[in-house]
């Protein structure tokens, strides 16, 4: 017989590894594509200039005419462990797209270079900014984004937070759906320093207990703003401090109370927004 507990680690595995819970399935949901690249540092003749030249130019004859593409973004390394990182974002609507995306992508690229020593030449002038290794991970979107209004014409701070979900015994999707949801209409949506939000939860990669958290300002010192004023809020939408207390509790129970931090800047040029459904 199983016991409680692995029973509800099992309904937390389905209802993370695939958001189905009630709250999320009202929503529309999107795979993200994450790699995270690396500069090469020994390239030779290496210029800023030229390697946004260069994405640039594939952004706008291959990323940007792909239809399967709903959203791409690239972020700089800002504040993170490894300043070698470059990562690259893309959105899709649905599993079947992002196959579809990479099949749409080779068929752009030759029509985009047609003559293959032109293609080869951009290519390989294009990948000696990087080093061959890099890794990848697929997520699927959870519950209500916040949207930027527009496309950012300057670069943005993401701040990105990986926190690590805990298996509780009293622990029910519903009540985690439910928590998120009373932060994000009583904090997140109203905090005018927090630009854009986005959750994410696991789909394919190394760590299925990860949920990801991407919290966008417009510069780095907004992020300390951003904390205070969400303090402010949660103050007022709490006004007892044991109900402050009690919500707390009800909604850390979900987590290890470990995470990992990340901060990068993004390249408004190479920037496609999703359009908002």
């Amino acid at each position: 017989m199983k016991t409680a507990t692995t029973c509800f680690y099992a309904l937390f595995l389905i209802v993370f590894l695939y958001p189905l819970s009630s709250f999320a399935q009202d929503k529309k949901m999107y795979y993200l594509t994450v790699t995270t690249a690396h500069r090469n540092f020994a390239a030779e003749n290496a210029k800023a200039e030229e390697w946004l030249a260069l994405e640039k130019e594939y952004f706008e004859k291959v990323v940007k005419k792909n239809e399967f593409i709903v959203g791409h973004n690239v972020l700089n390394h800002y504040f993170t462990a490894d300043n070698s990182e470059i990562v690259f974002v893309n959105v899709y609507e649905n599993w079947e797209a992002i196959d579809k995306a990479w099949m749409k992508n080779q068929e752009l690229v030759k029509q985009a270079w047609p003559d293959e020593k032109a293609r080869k030449a951009f290519f390989d002038k294009r990948e000696k900014y990087y080093v061959p290794n890099h890794s990848d991970e697929i997520y699927t979107t959870y519950g209500d984004p916040k949207m930027m209004a527009k496309a950012p014409d300057k670069p943005m701070i993401y701040y990105v937070r990986k926190s690590v979900f805990a298996t509780p015994k009293d622990g029910t999707d519903k009540e985690f759906d439910e928590c998120n949801k009373e932060l994000f209409e009583n904090l997140t949506m109203k905090n005018d320093i927090l630009k854009a939000y986005f959750a994410y939860t696991h789909a394919w990669g190394s760590n299925n207990m990860e949920f990801v958290e991407v919290f966008v300002v417009d510069a780095l010192g907004d992020l300390e703003k951003a904390w205070d004023k969400d303090d402010e809020l949660f103050k007022a939408k709490w006004k007892d401090e044991k109900n402050r207390e009690a919500f707390n509790k009800k909604f850390d129970k979900y987590f290890t109370g470990q995470h990992a931090d990340y901060i990068y800047r993004s390249v408004p040029e190479l920037f496609k927004m999703v359009q908002k459904k």
